[in-house]
Order: C-alpha cells, then structure tokens, then sequence
C-alpha cells in the first residue's frame, strides 16, 4: 500500500478531483465484501475492532469532522466514490500485489513506483536533507535550497536515524533511502504479498539489512519508536476506505506513538495539499490536547518544511501541485 497510482499523464487533475481507472476493480478478489480492513499476520489484536471504530467516530464528532461514508457494498454499480474507495480496501492491494509478486517472479519485473520515480528520488534526497540538517542542530526553513553532501559524509549524520516506512508496499522507497545513506530501515504493510514482494526485490540488489514484517499502522504490534517515519501514499489509501474519516483519527493516534520524540514525520500524498496536511496534524493536536486534560498542554507535531521544487500548474485559477511532500516534528 504505498500509495496510489498515478499515470503519466496525470499531471492536469487536481488533488482534489481524481478519478479511478475503470480497470481497477474487475475481480472478486477486490470486492468490498471480500475486505475486513484486518491485518493478516500472526499477531492477534489487543484492541476490540469496534471500540477502536468507536473510540474514533467520538473524535470525529467532537472536532465537527465529516461522518463516515455511507458507502454500501451491495450497491449494485458503484458511483464514481464508491470506485475510488476499492484503493482503500485490504482485498485490493492484496490483489494486487499478488499479482505484482507473480510477475516478479515469472520475469523479474520491479512493478510499479507509486508517484513515479521522479517523486521517489526527490523525496528520498530531501529526506536526507532535512535529517542532515536537524542532525547538525538546525531547523530548516528552506530544505531545498540546502547544498547536498555526498553520501559517505552523510553517513555520519545518517546513522543515528532508525527509519521506519509505513505503507512500504514494494519496498523501493526503503531502496531509495538506502542508497541516500540511511542504513536502520524498517518497512511494514499490511498486505502479506507486498511485503513478499519487497523482501525479494531487496534482496535481488543487495540490501538484506532492510527490515520488512506484515503490520498494519492502524493496529501496529511494532513495540519500537523510529527518528524518522516516512509515508509514501499510506494515508492517502486509508482516506478512501468506506471510513476513510475515522481511519484517519486512527492513523494519526497510531502514528503519534511511531514517531520518537524529537523525530519526523514526513508524508508524500497526492489526494491532500500541503496546508490540507498542515490543518489536520492541528486538529490532531487540539483533540490529544481535549483527550489528555494536560496542565501543560503541548503539540505532538509541529510543521517543519515542505518540497518546493514539485512541479506546479494552474487548475480553476489557483496554482498547485499534483504531489505534496510535508515534514512534521515530534514534540
């Protein structure tokens, strides 16, 4: 589940008006039926599925958030919501990733790099970037204008940062941040077929130290905190399930505990802006200030810097980018 999947020639849609190639949805296998939003692991769940729901829709109605769809899996032809919301299901990916892996393994094809590897290699070097500079004990303003040190002398920067990707999918963002010249690395998805996948296409280019295990964010079971967590597309997907609202609450709340303090957050996503992002981490915020009753109330993220160098163009007079990339600190 590393995110959605853009072709080429997306470049004239907005963030806010994407619609879904018919051929996505086509078998049983992706049917909305067929999905319970688990993960499929040997791990079992230490929280009640319906309380965790529960537990969020109170959020949600508490912060004057939208309801969950009443999307309908007996609808007998979906709408053009309804289409979109089959990336949010596990069946989908499951899917998909079965037949990636079956690809990769009938003619060694890599599959598909989500955002294109344009995207993939900006973010893996501004990713870098920013974590050279907090390294050096700098907070960035401008990430980009920033002048790139070589790989082996940012090792010793880069040493230090455990990362952990969320949503890995086929893994090669990990590739990506490894050749940058991170070296802890930790993907998790919870599609069994893409963590499959990602294992192998690792493995075929020589890095056996990335670390990859079926887990869902929703639900993690990881007992670790990571200095760095990237999502590529993770929250994106999770905002078209049928109850992508509430999932949402849940992704935050899960993700709050992921991060270490003191370390970032940095999320590619090309179905929210940079301040639709920016506005959700503080309506984050303000409902773990109400939940925790705190003395001393303090933000668990704070906005840090975004890509500037995405390309722009213009959709119903106003100027924007089919990608944002945004990197908040753990408070």
């Amino acid at each position: 589940m590393a995110g959605l999947r853009l072709g080429p020639d997306d470049s004239e849609l907005s963030q806010q008006s994407r619609a879904a190639p018919a051929d996505l949805i086509s078998d049983d296998d992706r049917s909305v039926a067929a999905d319970s939003w688990s993960i499929k692991s040997d791990y079992g769940s230490t929280l009640d599925d319906d309380q965790r729901h529960a537990d969020a829709a109170e959020a949600l109605s508490a912060a004057n958030l939208r309801a969950p769809s009443d999307y309908s899996s007996d609808k007998e032809e979906p709408d053009a919501e309804g289409v979109t919301s089959m990336l949010g299901l596990q069946s989908y990916w499951d899917a998909a990733y079965a037949d990636e892996l079956a690809n990769f393994r009938e003619h060694g094809h890599t599959g598909e790099v989500w955002f294109g590897a344009d995207v993939m290699e900006v973010v893996g070097s501004w990713t870098k970037n920013l974590c050279i500079d907090i390294s050096r004990g700098r907070m960035p303003n401008h990430v980009d204008n920033i002048k790139s040190d070589p790989v082996e002398q940012g090792d010793k920067y880069l040493s230090d940062w455990s990362v952990l990707d969320i949503g890995t999918g086929n893994g090669l963002l990990l590739q990506e941040l490894s050749k940058q010249g991170f070296s802890d690395l930790t993907g998790t998805d919870y599609s069994e077929g893409a963590i499959d996948l990602a294992r192998s296409l690792a493995g075929r280019v020589g890095l056996p130290n990335i670390h990859f295990l079926v887990d869902d964010v929703l639900d993690t079971k990881l007992e670790r905190q990571f200095q760095l967590v990237v999502d590529k597309g993770t929250l994106d997907a999770i905002g078209l399930h049928p109850d992508g609202s509430i999932k949402r609450v849940m992704y935050w709340d899960s993700v709050s505990r992921l991060v270490a303090p003191g370390g970032v957050l940095v999320i590619t996503s090309c179905n929210s802006t940079k301040d639709e992002l920016v506005q959700e981490v503080e309506s984050f915020n303000q409902r773990s200030v109400t939940q925790e009753h705190d003395e001393t109330p303090k933000d668990k993220f704070q906005y840090l810097s975004h890509v500037r160098t995405y390309p722009t163009f213009m959709f119903g007079g106003s100027v924007g980018s089919r990608v944002a990339t945004v990197a908040f600190l753990r408070n």
